[in-house]
């Protein structure tokens, strides 16, 4: 890294005997401030520490020099040094009278984005999050140098207090070809942001320190116009805007959002929760926790979301050593939704974890035939089989060990998440035809997706959400039995049973009466003995309309479409061919 700062110009303006001690001071190089207050020894930061100057407490006199040297103090009570980075920055009585200076060190360190270059690269929004003093400025100004001279874009920064182009007319070299904009007063911030797209046509923006509603609407509306926006904010990680109502909507937004009934059973939640109310302003956030090691969040938006679901975010912390050498790590709150905490890390990105079987291709491999044949002479199901041997294998976590896969190329038993599906015959299935299935409500833990037709066509969120983590769609047109069950089997690559598995007419009936066994057996020989081998359709005997539902539920098992005529009592079932 190469680090341009000219202290000797801030300490010019300090009185004789300071500037002496800090010019012989070993620590120079590293210096952070000088702070002078009224009746107290002036004080020199270091980064992890502080000394004092002198044993002489601050005159008003040496400030009153201090305040001659440096200039006008601007309506934020900052001032600079003309083609410097240093601030000035003032602390007043009741009166107005400045009675304390803090004199700031500028500096502008080339190199500095090494750790996120890839990400500026994009051309997404980036915001930057961090304590003062962690170099957030200092990362602003080297992002514009990059994108304005690197990547030969138009870049204008919105300078409120001269701190990332320094003091003058005459902008810093540190930030290259970019072009800078003076702000008259804190207060028309937001204004002069919204001016620089109407009036400069930029593609980047860079804002530093946005700190009031008027600023966050303001770079919404710039985001919305398509330019990219690079800008900090007051807050140490995602965590502190969220709970920020002004800031806020600079991640989203926040609502309180009511459920119905069977969405909050769903999700095993109360029926008021909160959800983000629109995109992320910024798409990426970068939390600056030191120097060397920041916490980038690629996706803003499933940050945020998981945060209000009560989840942990997944993201990456980027470090580089004194060589300049990037390494990226990424914490796993959870691994496929059944392991334990787990971290891995590398020089340039996280490496994905081998998937097996259906994950890695999105579809499972069909079962051999000889298997089928050996489930008729030993009378033993299939699936059971399946289901033993999944046990035999190990779920723990190891990205070193190679974990062997199901009998069928999966990960069994299989994890569905439902959406719009009967989560009770879902469950009604599973139990009846001991299927190695389990039902989960965390869509990281998913997979594969079993959802309505028409709640899938409507819902894009899900589909976004299902193509980020890789876990297919599996569709069904309506949440009946049969519908469910050929769902599933579809899902599992079984082929389907018998067209009499008693099983299945287990599941079609309710109380399991007479009346209900003889309806169904009555459906069952018509479709068998007439409607299939025949083509003739067949009309049935008067049923009550639960019974009537039943007969329609195995009609539809067998591919075959019905509907009901008559009056009741007398109203009854016919059943056509395919």
């Amino acid at each position: 890294m190469t680090i341009t700062e000219d202290l000797q110009k801030l300490l010019d303006i300090l009185p004789q005997g300071l500037r002496q001690v800090l010019e012989n001071h070993p620590k120079r190089d590293i210096l952070v401030e000088v702070v002078l207050d009224l009746g107290r020894r002036p004080e020199a930061r270091f980064p992890h520490q502080a000394e004092y100057l002198s044993e002489t407490p601050v005159t008003q006199e040496q400030i009153d020099d201090c305040i001659e040297r440096v200039g006008i103090f601007g309506g934020d009570n900052r001032a600079g040094i003309e083609q410097t980075l240093h601030r000035i920055s003032a602390i007043r009585n009741r009166t107005g009278k400045i009675i304390g200076l803090t004199c700031r060190v500028g500096r502008a360190v080339f190199g500095t984005i090494g750790m996120i270059r890839d990400l500026v690269e994009t051309g997404k929004s980036i915001l930057m999050l961090g304590r003062p003093g962690v170099g957030k400025t200092t990362a602003l100004r080297e992002i514009a140098r990059v994108l304005a001279d690197e990547l030969n874009k138009r870049v204008v920064i919105i300078d409120t207090s001269n701190e990332i182009a320094g003091d003058g007319d005459v902008a810093h070299p540190a930030i290259g070809r970019a072009r800078r904009m003076q702000v008259a007063h804190p207060d028309q911030q937001h204004q002069v942001m919204i001016e620089a797209v109407e009036n400069h046509m930029p593609e980047v923006i860079i804002i530093d320190e946005i700190g009031t509603e008027l600023e966050a609407l303001a770079a919404r509306t710039i985001a919305e116009r398509g330019v990219q926006l690079v800008g900090t904010a007051h807050g140490n990680q995602i965590e502190n805007l969220i709970k920020n109502p002004t800031l806020a909507d600079l991640v989203g937004g926040i609502q309180a959002v009511t459920l119905g009934d069977d969405e909050a059973r769903r999700r095993g939640s109360q029926k008021t929760v909160l959800e983000r109310k629109a995109p992320p302003t910024f798409e990426i956030a970068v939390e600056m926790l030191e120097r060397q090691r920041w916490v980038v969040h690629e996706s803003v938006a499933d940050t945020v979301d998981n945060l209000l679901r009560g989840r942990q975010p997944n993201p990456q912390t980027r470090t580089v050593d004194d060589e300049g050498k990037v390494s990226v790590a990424r914490q796993l709150a959870v691994v496929n939704g059944r392991g334990p905490h787990s971290i891995f890390a590398e020089d340039a990105s996280p490496p994905m974890r081998p998937s097996n079987g259906w994950r890695s291709s999105g579809q499972m491999v069909a079962l051999p035939p000889f298997s089928l044949e050996r489930e008729r002479v030993t009378g033993r199901s299939e699936f059971d089989r399946l289901l033993d041997e999944s046990f035999n294998y190990s779920e723990a976590v190891d990205f070193d060990a190679t974990r062997q896969p199901g009998p069928n190329g999966e990960d069994l038993p299989l994890h569905i998440y439902p959406y719009g599906v009967s989560r009770h015959q879902l469950e009604q299935v599973i139990s009846v035809l001991t299927l190695p299935v389990i039902l989960t409500k965390d869509i990281d833990s998913a997979d594969a997706i079993l959802a309505l037709r028409s709640h899938v066509k409507n819902h894009a969120k899900l589909r976004q959400m299902a193509k980020a983590r890789h876990v297919p769609i599996h569709v069904i047109k309506s949440s009946t039995i049969p519908q469910i069950t050929r769902g599933l089997r579809r899902l599992l690559n079984m082929d389907d049973p018998e067209l009499g598995d008693d099983r299945e007419l287990q599941l079609l009936l309710h109380s399991g009466s007479e009346d209900e066994i003889d309806a169904l057996e009555e459906a069952r020989l018509a479709v068998e003995q007439i409607v299939i081998p025949k083509g003739q359709p067949v009309e049935l005997l008067p049923r009550s309309s639960q019974v009537r539902k039943m007969q329609h539920e195995l009609v539809e098992h067998y591919r075959l479409k019905s509907d009901s005529f008559g009056e009741e009592p007398n109203r009854r079932l016919r059943i056509y061919p395919a």
